[in-house]
């Protein structure tokens, strides 16, 4: 299926010079938003997962579906400042500035199996520092899963000891 057909280019946004892949046609169309969680799910090649991760704020979508369909928990990174609870932080570098995610100290236990999810690899900045937050938790990655790719931002590079798959490339 051209899912790509369903994702909208906005210019400049949010920096000047930034192409945004605009995801929210594809939200809005029931079977198709159907269609994509299950791709997402036949992307992953083992289903004994105990955690699925999703990155503030559109990774949140799909990771959510995700756990539901592989019957495990869903934990939310989040940007500084954004979780109630006592955190774990890291420090980062965007396309276009620096950031900070955390989690939940207690989000990931020893030994859990974790797929981390988020709409669009670009860089692979904030793939990065995810994994790292759940290795320091003592989690393992099974797998990175993206909705989208950007293949000429080399994001794959940050994670070359990690199972990636991701839906569509660009």
């Amino acid at each position: 299926m051209n899912f790509k057909k369903y994702i909208r280019d906005i210019e400049n946004f949010p920096e000047q010079g930034i192409v945004f892949k605009d995801i929210t046609p594809l939200l809005k169309d029931a079977n198709i938003l159907k269609k994509t969680t299950k791709e997402l799910v036949n992307l992953i090649n083992d289903y004994n997962i105990d955690k699925v991760i999703g990155m503030e704020s559109r990774g949140f979508f799909f990771a959510s579906l995700l756990a539901i369909e592989l019957n495990a928990g869903f934990v939310p990174v989040r940007k500084k400042g954004k979780l109630p609870f006592t955190v774990l932080s890291k420090t980062y570098s965007l396309e276009y500035r620096d950031d900070t995610l955390e989690i939940h100290i207690d989000g990931i236990q020893k030994g859990d199996r974790v797929i981390v999810h988020d709409d669009v690899l670009a860089t692979g900045g904030t793939a990065r520092a995810v994994c790292d937050l759940v290795e320091e938790l003592g989690g393992k990655i099974v797998q990175c899963n993206f909705l989208i790719e950007l293949d000429f931002l080399k994001g794959r590079e940050k994670l070359k000891k990690y199972d990636v798959k991701s839906l569509i490339h660009y």
